[in-house]
């Protein structure tokens, strides 16, 4: 139990740059207590002590903040920045080393008892702030979730998903199953990565103005064997386009 508390602690003092000394973790960090609270409830759960199990999760909820099902299943260090508003059902299922922030929901979408119906976390795993995680599938190792995405599909080893409904933006196999550094962008988002859907209009933008300029050639040549004067269409102003769409 103490190795495991220690875990805890260290592993925030890493992710966390406001952190300052264990004691104020100890006192001071709900996302903790949470979790430590967890450990006695989901105890009490596997024990088939029910209604106990769900008092204490309860309890933790009102000193916290953040209400975690006493069946979920949490890994080893688990960090739960903030937490404020961090539901986790019955279900869920969160591994090693993930770092989950304020306002994430990892819920449910069927209504039937006796069902996988929370999601799978696997390790290294960051969700960020107000993201949406509902459904019983799998989230791989070393993914991320941007904050406020609304994921409601797997999302692979190493990729990044944002937006609602989320999409997929980047995968890096060289990052699975690794803990989250300093390198990890603060609440799953970077500013420098790029947008699916602006990626996918610049590269129809470049393929219809490759076809325009195909099209010019063609009637250059139909002009060249002596027919009459072809006019091809305007090329359209890609570097104003893609512009737009950045």
């Amino acid at each position: 139990m103490f190795k495991t508390l220690r875990e805890n602690i260290d592993c925030i003092l890493e992710r966390d740059p406001a952190a300052r000394s264990k004691l104020e973790i100890l006192t001071c960090y709900p996302g903790l207590h949470a979790v430590v609270a967890h450990r006695l409830a989901h105890h009490l759960w596997g024990a088939g002590f029910f209604w106990l199990g769900r008092v204490v999760s309860h309890l933790s909820r009102i000193l916290t903040g953040i209400e975690i099902h006493p069946g979920a299943k949490i890994g080893r260090r688990v960090f739960i920045d903030h937490g404020f508003g961090v539901v986790i059902g019955e279900t869920a299922e969160i591994g090693d080393d993930c770092t989950i922030y304020q306002g994430v929901t990892l819920g449910g979408t069927k209504l039937y008892k006796g069902a996988k119906r929370h999601p799978t976390l696997g390790k290294g795993v960051v969700v960020g702030a107000g993201a949406q995680v509902l459904g019983g599938f799998e989230v791989g190792d070393g993914a991320r979730i941007g904050s406020n995405a609304v994921v409601v599909k797997p999302v692979p080893a190493g990729a990044t998903a944002v937006g609602n409904p989320a999409r997929v933006i980047e995968a890096d196999e060289s990052e699975h199953g690794l803990k989250p550094s300093t390198d990890t962008p603060a609440y799953a988002v970077d500013p420098r990565g790029p947008d699916p859907i602006s990626q996918a209009m610049q590269a129809l933008i470049a393929h219809v103005a490759e076809q325009d300029a195909r099209i010019a050639q063609l009637c250059h040549a139909v002009e060249a064997m002596g027919s009459q004067k072809q006019t091809p269409p305007d090329p359209i102003d890609t570097e104003k386009l893609n512009k737009m769409v950045d």
